[in-house]
């Protein structure tokens, strides 16, 4: 009996690997279609809108089966939504627009750091040493990535609406941290989801106004490193592809395993979009870029797998993935931060 309930529990762990591994391509190939959309007219505000209200719409048979939530925890849901949803895709689109995919994605994996950089000077709770390696890393591989001694070619508002995305990233990480360990009863991650994005969706309409939008776009093409595609099969695959099915396969990925081992394969994120947006939109990197990018992934893994699920007496940043007391698959408000919110 002992042998076959570990057989299933490793049937299990590789099915979510899977799903993880499918949330990171499905989440990577959303710069890449989006990107062809704004070269072809659209402003990068209203292909985030079209994203957030078309997966808000896909979601919405979830929002009304947990129509309770928002009168239970209104808070998250509402941080959900300016964050998770609104705040990092927003910011990541606008980023695109301006500069490389793979540099905005990889900018924005330092989120990880900057939330250890809450925990210990807002915060006031140490972190270890493991942690503090993994921020110096990611930073160095920041200098790479933008080439710092050829004076900041790249765009400098670009490089800062990546920058803000990773601040969003890490306020999500914050905001998941919430309530953790409450004895109330946890909400269902599929059904703050379907809320996150109809709140998003919301918010994004007050700011971009999409009644102005060019919807002529839309029924044209746009190119993709020359190549024309149908507007309408792109965007499709930012709604159904690169946000609901991303963000669902992830959350049940997360079930499966802890946080932190969802979150190191949601890191690959990062270089699968850097290497579609070098096969389908020609955006060559060079080599200390390359490299810069491998050390920032380095340093995000080393940052966020030495982060504990709950709150020990200690150093709050530990090299361990389970904190004292319990897994990190325990706690269904810990399974909404794993990464992959850029989405």
């Amino acid at each position: 009996m002992r042998i076959s309930q570990g057989s299933q529990g490793n049937r299990g762990r590789g099915v979510g690997l899977g799903l993880a591994l499918g949330s990171a391509v499905a989440f990577g190939g959303s710069g890449v279609a989006a990107k062809p959309l704004i070269e072809a007219g659209l402003d990068p505000l209203h292909v985030v809108w079209l994203r957030v209200a078309g997966a808000a719409l896909v979601m919405l048979p979830l929002a009304v089966r947990h129509r309770g939530l928002p009168r239970r925890r209104p808070a998250l849901l509402a941080g959900f939504g300016l964050l998770a949803v609104a705040g990092v895709q927003a910011c990541y689109f606008a980023a695109i627009s301006r500069i490389p995919v793979g540099v905005a994605l990889l900018v924005e994996y330092l989120g990880p750091a900057i939330l250890l950089g809450w925990v210990r000077f807002v915060q006031r709770r140490p972190v270890t040493r493991a942690a503090a390696v993994g921020v110096v890393l990611a930073v160095g591989g920041l200098a790479c990535v933008v080439e710092v001694w050829s004076g900041m070619r790249f765009d400098t508002l670009g490089l800062l609406l990546a920058l803000a995305a990773a601040c969003c990233q890490a306020g999500y990480f914050v905001l998941s941290d919430q309530g953790a360990d409450a004895g109330e009863e946890a909400p269902d991650p599929l059904g703050v989801i379907a809320y996150g994005l109809l709140v998003g969706a919301l918010v994004l309409t007050v700011v971009t106004r999409p009644w102005t939008m060019d919807w002529s776009v839309l029924a044209g093409t746009a190119r993709m490193d020359g190549t024309p595609v149908a507007a309408w099969l792109l965007l499709g695959w930012v709604v159904l592809i690169a946000t609901v099915l991303a963000y669902a396969t992830g959350v049940v990925a997360v079930r499966r395993l802890s946080p932190q081992v969802a979150g190191v394969v949601a890191c690959l994120e990062a270089v699968i979009a850097t290497v579609l947006a070098w096969v389908l939109l020609g955006e060559h990197l060079s080599a200390p870029q390359i490299i810069g990018g491998a050390v920032v992934l380095v340093g995000a893994f080393v940052a966020q797998s030495s982060t504990p699920v709950r709150a020990p007496e200690g150093p709050v940043a530990g090299g361990s993935g389970h904190a004292e007391g319990g897994s990190a698959a325990d706690s269904p408000e810990r399974q909404l931060s794993a990464p992959g919110s850029a989405p």
